[in-house]
């Protein structure tokens, strides 16, 4: 395993930068690595992953030098365990609404005598090879290295997660939280209004009570451009410079075939002397 890229950078006193996917793609992994990206994030509560294709983005990834974290589909340990044993070093858990959900997605995700996390036998455990066990001092150094690399953000997207903050920001084991603008909206009885200055309120102030908490805020350690964001916008600047050029190409020509036709063409000699002998031309 390597180093959680995230965290790594953070160490440096620099915001990690973030290749969001809602599908698996290498090729958007292998590019997300020339561009520039320190790390790949995997939506698997909204996105389209199965265990094989996070098992393949790890393996790419991490030949890269990325770490890769994830959104599970839901933070039970049935598959906090199947995203770990892959190789993902950090976990969003959605949906966290008190302190025991906070405290029971923890647990899954550090290894004892931290949480519960079970021991499995993929790249998330560097495969059970004792010999590559030994490099980090055995079974129990590996584990308390991987504790140290791993990031747990509960995602507070809900009244009631409010509600109960400052007992889920006592949950020793989580690293900090994040939001979820249009989920809490909703909860907050303004459906379809994320961008309602309720909202914004909540969640600023959902984020400064973590941070008096010494917790992570995501927003504050990494930038996240999602593979969405990327083409839409992308696209839509691209496809607007296009017409622009078009428009301006089609004046251009425009302007040229009108210059060319308005010019009065001169009479060849022959033309002349044949109007001149009362031929027509």
């Amino acid at each position: 395993m390597i180093e959680n890229t995230i965290l790594k950078k953070n160490k440096e006193g620099k915001i990690a930068n973030v290749f969001g996917l809602t599908f698996p793609s290498l090729e958007l992994v292998e590019l997300a690595a020339h561009a520039g990206f320190d790390a790949i994030n995997c939506d698997g509560e909204h996105g389209l992953f199965s265990p094989e294709a996070i098992d393949n983005i790890c393996r790419v990834a991490n030949g890269y030098g990325m770490s890769v974290t994830a959104r599970v589909p839901d933070k039970s340990p049935y598959w906090i365990n199947l995203f770990l044993d892959r190789g993902v070093q950090g976990i969003v858990g959605p949906h966290v609404e008190s302190k025991q959900e906070a405290q029971d997605f923890a647990d899954a995700c550090l290894f004892p005598p931290l949480g519960k996390r079970s021991w499995g036998g993929g790249r998330g455990t560097e495969f059970d090879d004792d010999q590559k066990l030994s490099d980090y001092g055995g079974k129990l150094k590996y584990a308390e290295w991987t504790n140290s690399n791993m990031l747990i953000i509960a995602q507070i997207e809900s009244v009631p997660g409010w509600d109960n903050l400052e007992e889920i920001l006592s949950v020793e084991g989580l690293s900090g939280i994040t939001g979820g603008p249009n989920d809490l909206a909703a909860s907050m009885g303004i459906p379809g209004e994320p961008d309602n200055p309720k909202r914004k309120e909540l969640t600023s102030n959902i984020e400064s009570m973590a941070r008096s908490k010494n917790k992570i805020v995501q927003d504050d350690i990494m930038n996240t451009l999602a593979i969405q964001e990327l083409m839409i916008e992308g696209g839509r600047k691209f496809i607007k410079k296009i017409k622009k050029y078009l428009i301006n190409g089609k004046k251009i020509i425009f302007k040229i075939w009108k210059q060319r036709n308005s010019v009065t063409r001169r009479p060849s000699k022959i033309q002349e002397r044949r109007r001149d002998q009362g031929y027509s031309s």
